[in-house]
């Protein structure tokens, strides 16, 4: 095996064939809705849960038989308050993948202007594999999954820890294929796709009103293709390049630690732009990489006690590079780390520990015996959509090479899918990978942030480029996902999904609060 293919120059297997994308779809039920659980309820703000109702939703786990065995699908909707004034549903995806979408029905105000709220009943919903769907579980109970999680390593490093980790992973993917059942074959963007599509039928939508953030982008791009004449408005906030992700998994996540990479110096350099509003400020890249290299070969212990380890250090880093509003924090937490390797220096105050956003690793551990209650979507659907070299043992390689380009997020990032999904029990899953260019009637909205770290700013520009009708719009922002915190781009949004005019192509918008503000 080359060095070549170990980066992922290697040609994506042959993209499945779609089932004919326009072909007359299968009589669609409507959606049974009925009262929320009180479990669902407690999800969501206590001011909208009178207004919700759920649903469980069949569909088929193989699209390609309509009539055979059947899959759940939970939904929740929020109805638009006039229902006379009512345009249609719009649907919600929150990415991940993975990300449990059904509450995010109820909290529509904080994505959407009002105008958008009063038009559209929203809709929210778990994907196959997902939370209250039908779910996708590599283990039966906690114990079984502890014992093989804790084995594993957000960012292993020394040989011990890479060992544990590579005998963990393939651990991990033997119990997805003794214990997964048959929707493991089934979990491709595709079939959440045709899903989608089985919804917009089920609500009596004639067209698709869709909003999708971060890999709920894919999702978009996916349906616009096999959909473009079923497709309303789509909006794709926080975009995935996906001819590259579809094509070459590897070469995507190597440009994804890339992206962390940018977020990172973007904040750094804001940091020190700001001065004393960053507790961090004064030389504060320089600081960086000496506390990042020094609590690689050794854990750090705060004045609170708290024990800084490497992965500590990256997981929270990244996680905080997702909120702008915690990068105050986050310098905080820094300079702490600073001071204590450097006495003397200044400590800053004691910054509060910040659960660190999804970074596309495995972020569930189960806490005690029992069920195992977490599910397995996150590589159920990126070892099918995204294609990898079957050669795990080249992991430290990679991973090595990918820590020079990347010293911040190489390793972490190599440590994820390209190890994981190197084992996964499908080896030749069916997945859409395009075409990408089929024209919808009405262009899809693609927004992009200009320090976007889990999708970097360069990826909104190549989906746009690549579907066959779009309108890029920007913001000057960090985080990963704008909509809600840009009112310039909130307003262009809504001019879109109420009245169809899509924004003028290029437009840059700016944040609502910068950060440090």
């Amino acid at each position: 095996m080359t060095a070549a293919l170990a980066l992922g120059l290697v040609a994506a297997p042959a993209s499945a064939a779609a089932a004919e994308p326009e072909a007359a779809q299968s009589q669609a039920a409507p959606i049974a809705w009925g009262k929320c659980a009180e479990d669902v309820l407690a999800l969501i703000p206590v001011a909208e849960r009178p207004k919700v109702s759920c649903a469980n939703h069949p569909v088929p786990l193989d699209h390609s038989r309509a009539n055979g065995a059947k899959i759940d699908i939970a939904l929740m909707k929020r109805p638009a308050p006039d229902q006379s004034k009512k345009i249609g549903s719009l649907f919600i995806n929150p990415g991940g993948p993975g990300g449990a979408g059904l509450r995010y029905a109820g909290f529509g105000a904080n994505f959407f202007t009002p105008e958008v709220m009063e038009r559209f009943d929203l809709i929210g919903f778990d994907p196959r594999g997902v939370g209250r769907s039908t779910p996708l579980r590599c283990f039966k109970t906690s114990e079984e999954a502890d014992a093989v999680f804790n084995r594993m390593y957000d960012v292993p490093v020394s040989k011990q820890e890479i060992d544990s980790h590579m005998t963990a992973t393939k651990d991990y993917t033997r119990a997805c294929a003794q214990n997964a059942g048959p929707l493991l074959k089934h979990m491709a963007t595709e079939d959440v796709a045709r899903d989608l599509d089985l919804f917009r039928a089920g609500v009596g939508d004639k067209e698709l009103t869709y909003v999708g953030f971060s890999y709920g982008t894919l999702l978009g791009a996916t349906y616009a293709n096999l959909f473009p004449q079923r497709s309303r408005a789509i909006v794709i906030d926080g975009n995935v390049d996906p001819k590259l992700r579809t094509h070459n998994g590897t070469q995507y996540d190597r440009e994804r630690a890339q992206g962390f990479e940018i977020a990172l110096d973007g904040f750094l350099k804001r940091c020190d732009a700001v001065g004393p509003k960053c507790a961090l400020s004064g030389g504060a890249r320089k600081k960086f990489d000496a506390l990042r290299e020094a609590v690689k070969v050794k854990p750090v212990t705060l004045p609170n006690g708290t024990v800084v380890k490497y992965g500590d250090l990256i997981g929270r880093v990244a996680g905080n590079l997702y909120q702008p509003a915690t990068f105050t924090a986050l310098a905080a937490w820094l300079q702490s780390i600073h001071a204590v390797l450097n006495p003397g220096v200044m400590v800053a105050q004691d910054a509060p520990e910040l659960a660190p956003a999804h970074n596309g690793r495995l972020d569930f551990l189960p806490l005690e015996d029992g069920p195992y209650l977490a599910d397995d979507s996150y590589y159920g659907v990126n070892c099918t959509d995204k294609p990898f070299v079957r050669a795990p043992q080249l992991f430290p390689f990679v991973a090595k090479r990918w820590e020079r380009e990347s010293p911040t997020f190489g390793r972490s990032q190599a440590a994820s899918d390209l190890l994981t999904c190197a084992s996964w029990p499908v080896p030749f899953p069916d997945r859409y990978s395009g075409p990408w260019n089929r024209k919808t009637k009405n262009p899809v909205v693609v927004v992009g942030n200009y320090y976007d770290p889990a999708t970097q700013y360069e990826f909104a520009r190549r989906m746009a480029r690549q579907l066959g009708n779009a309108r890029l719009i920007s913001v000057d922002a960090f985080g990963h996902c704008i909509l809600g915190k840009a009112a310039g781009a909130d307003a262009a949004v809504t001019r879109y999904l109420v009245d169809l005019k899509a924004p003028d192509n290029g437009q840059v918008f700016h944040p609502n609060v910068q950060p440090f503000a």
